[in-house]
């Protein structure tokens, strides 16, 4: 796709971020910020959006288990946020790179004196060579963690609405699985990943089914509709394995990974 110096979104989920016993994943947070401490050297803009905050800060507080109640969710929120950027600044700083946090819930992308602020610090930010750190603002925003069908889905839809309000040239969605296939690649061994997707429609939802990872929120359903809404404005998105961010490079070098969703511009 040839995406050389361009403004890339990338998103992290919880299920990268954190390991079985829901603690953070050091080796593929550091990974992470190597590889896109590299990408961006190499002249492109990033932006990360990373979830992770109540699964971290539920291990951080040494909680039995995921919290039910709001005030301990939002209270794990806090402190897991505060967690995941220590590292990020950490990692990042090893490679010389500058980066900056942004917390966001719904009420900022509704209104259009908020957006332009938002895109305003976007681009200021990015034309210093700073790297944007975006995430739900759980610790405040409390309708999108009791609400059944959340806006944001474990940040998917997040990544995309970002994606648009920085006008990116490409949305990387990191999952737990390699991309978008025709079946359930967990529950059945035929599963053939679809490479390439041109057209987004109600059979596509279909196949994408309920919710992913039990460490997140977030299933294929939420990544499809983070893809048509960014695919709607022109941004292309991939959809591709958490596990291997040093995929990256291939995606920059306009080489085949995971599933693209092509951008309709």
């Amino acid at each position: 796709m040839g995406l050389k110096r361009r403004r890339i979104v990338v998103k992290v989920g919880t299920s990268t971020l954190t390991n079985e016993l829901g603690h953070s994943n050091l080796r593929r947070m550091e990974k992470l910020a190597l590889v896109l401490s590299d990408i961006q050297n190499m002249g492109n803009e990033v932006v990360l959006v990373s979830s992770g905050a109540i699964a971290v800060g539920t291990n951080k507080m040494r909680l039995p288990e995921r919290p039910t109640t709001m005030r301990m969710k939002q209270a794990a929120a806090a402190v897991g946020q505060c967690e995941n950027m220590f590292l990020y600044d950490k990692f990042f700083g090893y490679y010389d790179k500058t980066v900056a946090q942004i917390l966001l819930n719904a009420e900022d992308i509704r209104q259009e004196e908020k957006k332009e602020n938002l895109t305003n610090t976007f681009n200021a930010l990015l034309e210093q060579g700073i790297i944007p750190i975006v995430n739900e603002n759980d610790s405040v925003s409390y309708t999108e963690i009791e609400s059944a069908d959340r806006l944001f889905g474990d940040n998917d839809m997040l990544s995309a609405v970002v994606s648009v309000l920085c006008q990116a040239d490409i949305l990387v969605i990191f999952s737990d699985i390699d991309g978008f296939f025709d079946k359930d690649p967990r529950l059945y061994k035929d599963a053939k990943l679809i490479d390439r997707i041109e057209k987004i429609d109600d059979s596509l939802y279909e196949l994408a089914g309920g919710a992913g990872s039990r460490r997140g929120t977030g299933g294929m359903r939420t990544k499809i509709q983070a893809a048509d809404l960014a695919t709607g404005q022109g941004i292309s998105v991939i959809v591709t394995n958490g596990e291997r961010p040093e995929s990256l490079y291939d995606i920059v070098e306009g080489k085949k990974v995971g599933t693209l969703f092509k951008g309709n511009r």
